[in-house]
């Protein structure tokens, strides 16, 4: 007997319900640019190696070219459409426009999910390679260059504009998240 190939599935999109059928081995990002027109998310290396791709699940960077579209129904996924608040820009989307940390912009929204998703997972006390003190009780560590490069290494920029962006994802921490929004992915306490 045959299993089904595809399925009809419902994804949860910067706020809104998306329906639709897909094979299973549609990825994330094939779904958001070739199935529902989300074009900001751009398809790099489609090998999870530059970070063009990057969308937050559920609060998480993901890269979308690893993720199967079926395996995302039920989570909320963001996209670079979706960090805006209407007309008013995310913090990190106004510190990449003051800071200059874009060029030709083809990495910048996937940049921009990737620093939206770091500055939460430093929030909440996540340790990078870098972090000297990595007791939980030490809290976030100082975000320092060094930190901020080390977290966004999975995000390649060709244009090489990655002084701009560690300066843009510096002022962004300063500016702190936006009025009303949700800090991130929380920290996971041990299991005793």
């Amino acid at each position: 007997m045959a299993l089904p190939t595809s399925s009809v599935i419902t994804l949860r999109i910067n706020g809104e319900q998306h329906t639709l059928p897909v094979d299973h081995r549609t990825t994330l990002l094939d779904a958001l640019r070739e199935r529902l027109d989300l074009t900001g998310t751009k398809k790099g290396c489609d090998q999870g190696q530059c970070g063009a791709c990057t969308v937050l699940v559920d609060g998480h960077r993901t890269v979308a070219c690893l993720q199967f579209a079926v395996a995302a129904e039920g989570r909320e996924i963001t996209t670079i459409e979706g960090v805006a608040d209407g007309d008013r820009l995310h913090p990190v989307q106004q510190a990449f426009l003051e800071f200059d940390g874009y060029q030709c912009g083809y990495c910048t929204p996937g940049q921009i999910c990737s620093a939206i998703g770091v500055l939460a997972e430093h929030a909440a006390g996540w340790p990078s390679a870098v972090t000297a003190d990595v007791r939980p009780e030490a809290g976030p560590p100082p975000l320092t260059a060094d930190e901020i490069r080390e977290r966004m290494s999975g995000n390649l920029c060709r244009c090489a504009a990655y002084t701009s962006i560690v300066e843009a994802v510096a002022g962004a921490a300063q500016a702190g998240p936006p009025a009303g929004t949700d800090a991130g992915p929380q920290k996971k306490e041990p299991a005793a």
